[in-house]
């Protein structure tokens, strides 16, 4: 059982699949519960956002030391960021968990972070997002994978 546990974690830190992979692979193919695989790819997604937007703040302060790397990153991302403000101001945290929740290529925590990073949200509502937006991901994909949508229609 950790084994398999610590493949659905695997599956769901690979950019582009995340929880949208492992938890059908979890239900499917391991035939584990659904609520264990809910549990660990939630949390294990949930977990991946926190480090990604982490470590991509270290990254980014590391790199604008530089000014072949800050200069251009003072003009596009300084610039837009402060054009959009009044938008992250109202809609933040909650574009950003609509973003990652939605589970359709190109979205979830990834670029969910990414985003969140260079609109300027701060790590703080960036958690409050990831959290928000995971757990509608999770819900979705394990309704799905569950075929509760086939019981209702």
């Amino acid at each position: 059982m950790l084994n398999q546990i610590l493949y659905l974690i695997f599956i769901t830190f690979l950019p582009f699949l995340e929880l949208r992979a492992s938890i059908p692979y979890g239900i499917d193919v391991l035939k584990l519960s659904w609520l264990t695989v809910f549990i660990v790819c939630v949390i294990a997604n949930i977990i991946l956002g926190i480090l990604i937007y982490f470590m991509l703040e270290k990254f980014v302060k590391f790199f604008l030391r530089y000014k072949i790397f800050s200069n251009p990153y003072n003009k596009v991302v300084i610039k837009t960021q402060k054009k959009i403000q009044k938008a992250v101001d109202k809609y933040g945290e909650w574009g950003v968990a609509l973003f990652i929740g939605v589970p359709l290529p190109g979205s979830g925590v990834y670029s969910g972070a990414l985003g969140a990073y260079v609109i300027g949200l701060d790590f703080k509502k960036f958690i409050i997002a990831d959290i928000i937006g995971v757990l509608i991901a999770g819900i979705i994909v394990t309704i799905i994978s569950t075929g509760v949508l086939q019981l209702i229609a």
